[in-house]
């Protein structure tokens, strides 16, 4: 394991949880190492819009890797949302996570949620996993299961049956978005690996989380929809002339600097 995947594995502290927001530009991305954030992941969503394309139908796989090597140079450890790795063969996503593994991708979410609304078999799911670790033995495998956010029978068996199938199968970490506040203690205490949930705006904050055992709170989709709500709220406000105080708003000086910093005279 490199230094930076080791440095990057030792953030998943269960009961001091690594706070990992998502970026879906480059701007973005370094708007947050700015702000002294360790590691940053993306969100495929936020990925996924800005290019004029639904989330979650395999449709991103070339502008991942454009968005890795754009971001490859930031003073952050990276892992990116690829979906259900944009492909149902095992060896294919082994071969495109090496190749954001050797752009300097530290970790991916594998999801076994797919585009019609069904779960992926949990046999292929995992086999997808023990695929990737066998390319990659470094790179932190965030399995991530949509048990709650596709409506399953009986979620929480479902998602520990398919915790055991993606630990055994050699996952790094457990990502449940959804559960329910009073599963999560169950779940960091079952996964047998290290737990992350999706912060929930009016949910627990990151000090309770750590006390169920949580390792990673991630923001996901948040910071790109707050994004675009605040574009919307300046513009409409503009259009009215009925506000008198923005946002909080970076100047264009702030924003050049961080071009300068880690743009495109960096990209290779």
């Amino acid at each position: 394991m490199n230094e930076r995947a080791a440095a990057f594995h030792a953030l998943h502290r269960p009961g001091e949880p690594l706070l990992l927001p998502n970026a879906w530009d480059h701007a973005s991305a370094a708007a947050l190492a700015a702000r002294g954030h360790p590691a940053i992941g993306t969100t495929s969503l936020g990925v996924a819009a800005a290019v004029g394309q639904p989330d979650g139908t395999g449709a991103t796989r070339a502008e991942n890797l454009d968005l890795a090597r754009r971001l490859r140079d930031l003073p952050v450890l990276l892992t990116v949302d690829v979906e259900g790795g944009f492909s149902d063969d095992p060896a294919a996503v082994a071969d495109y996570v090496a190749e954001l593994a050797a752009l300097g991708v530290v970790g991916v979410n594998l999801e076994d949620g797919r585009s019609d609304g069904s779960l992926a078999p949990p046999e292929l799911a995992a086999t997808k996993i023990a695929a990737v670790k066998a390319a990659v033995p470094g790179l932190f495998v965030n399995a991530r299961t949509d048990t709650w956010w596709l409506g399953v029978p009986e979620p929480l068996d479902e998602a520990l049956l398919r915790a055991r199938a993606y630990r055994e199968a050699g996952a790094d970490g457990l990502f449940v978005p959804g559960a329910p506040d009073d599963t999560v203690g169950l779940l960091a205490a079952e996964a047998g690996r290290p737990l992350n949930v999706l912060h929930r705006p009016g949910g627990p904050g990151l000090a309770e989380l750590g006390r169920q055992g949580v390792a990673r709170v991630s923001t996901g989709s948040l910071l790109f929809r707050a994004a675009l709500g605040a574009a919307l709220e300046v513009a409409d406000a503009v259009r009215t002339g009925g506000y008198t105080d923005l946002p909080t708003v970076p100047s264009y000086g702030w924003v050049q600097e961080l071009t300068e910093q880690f743009g495109a005279d960096r990209f290779r």
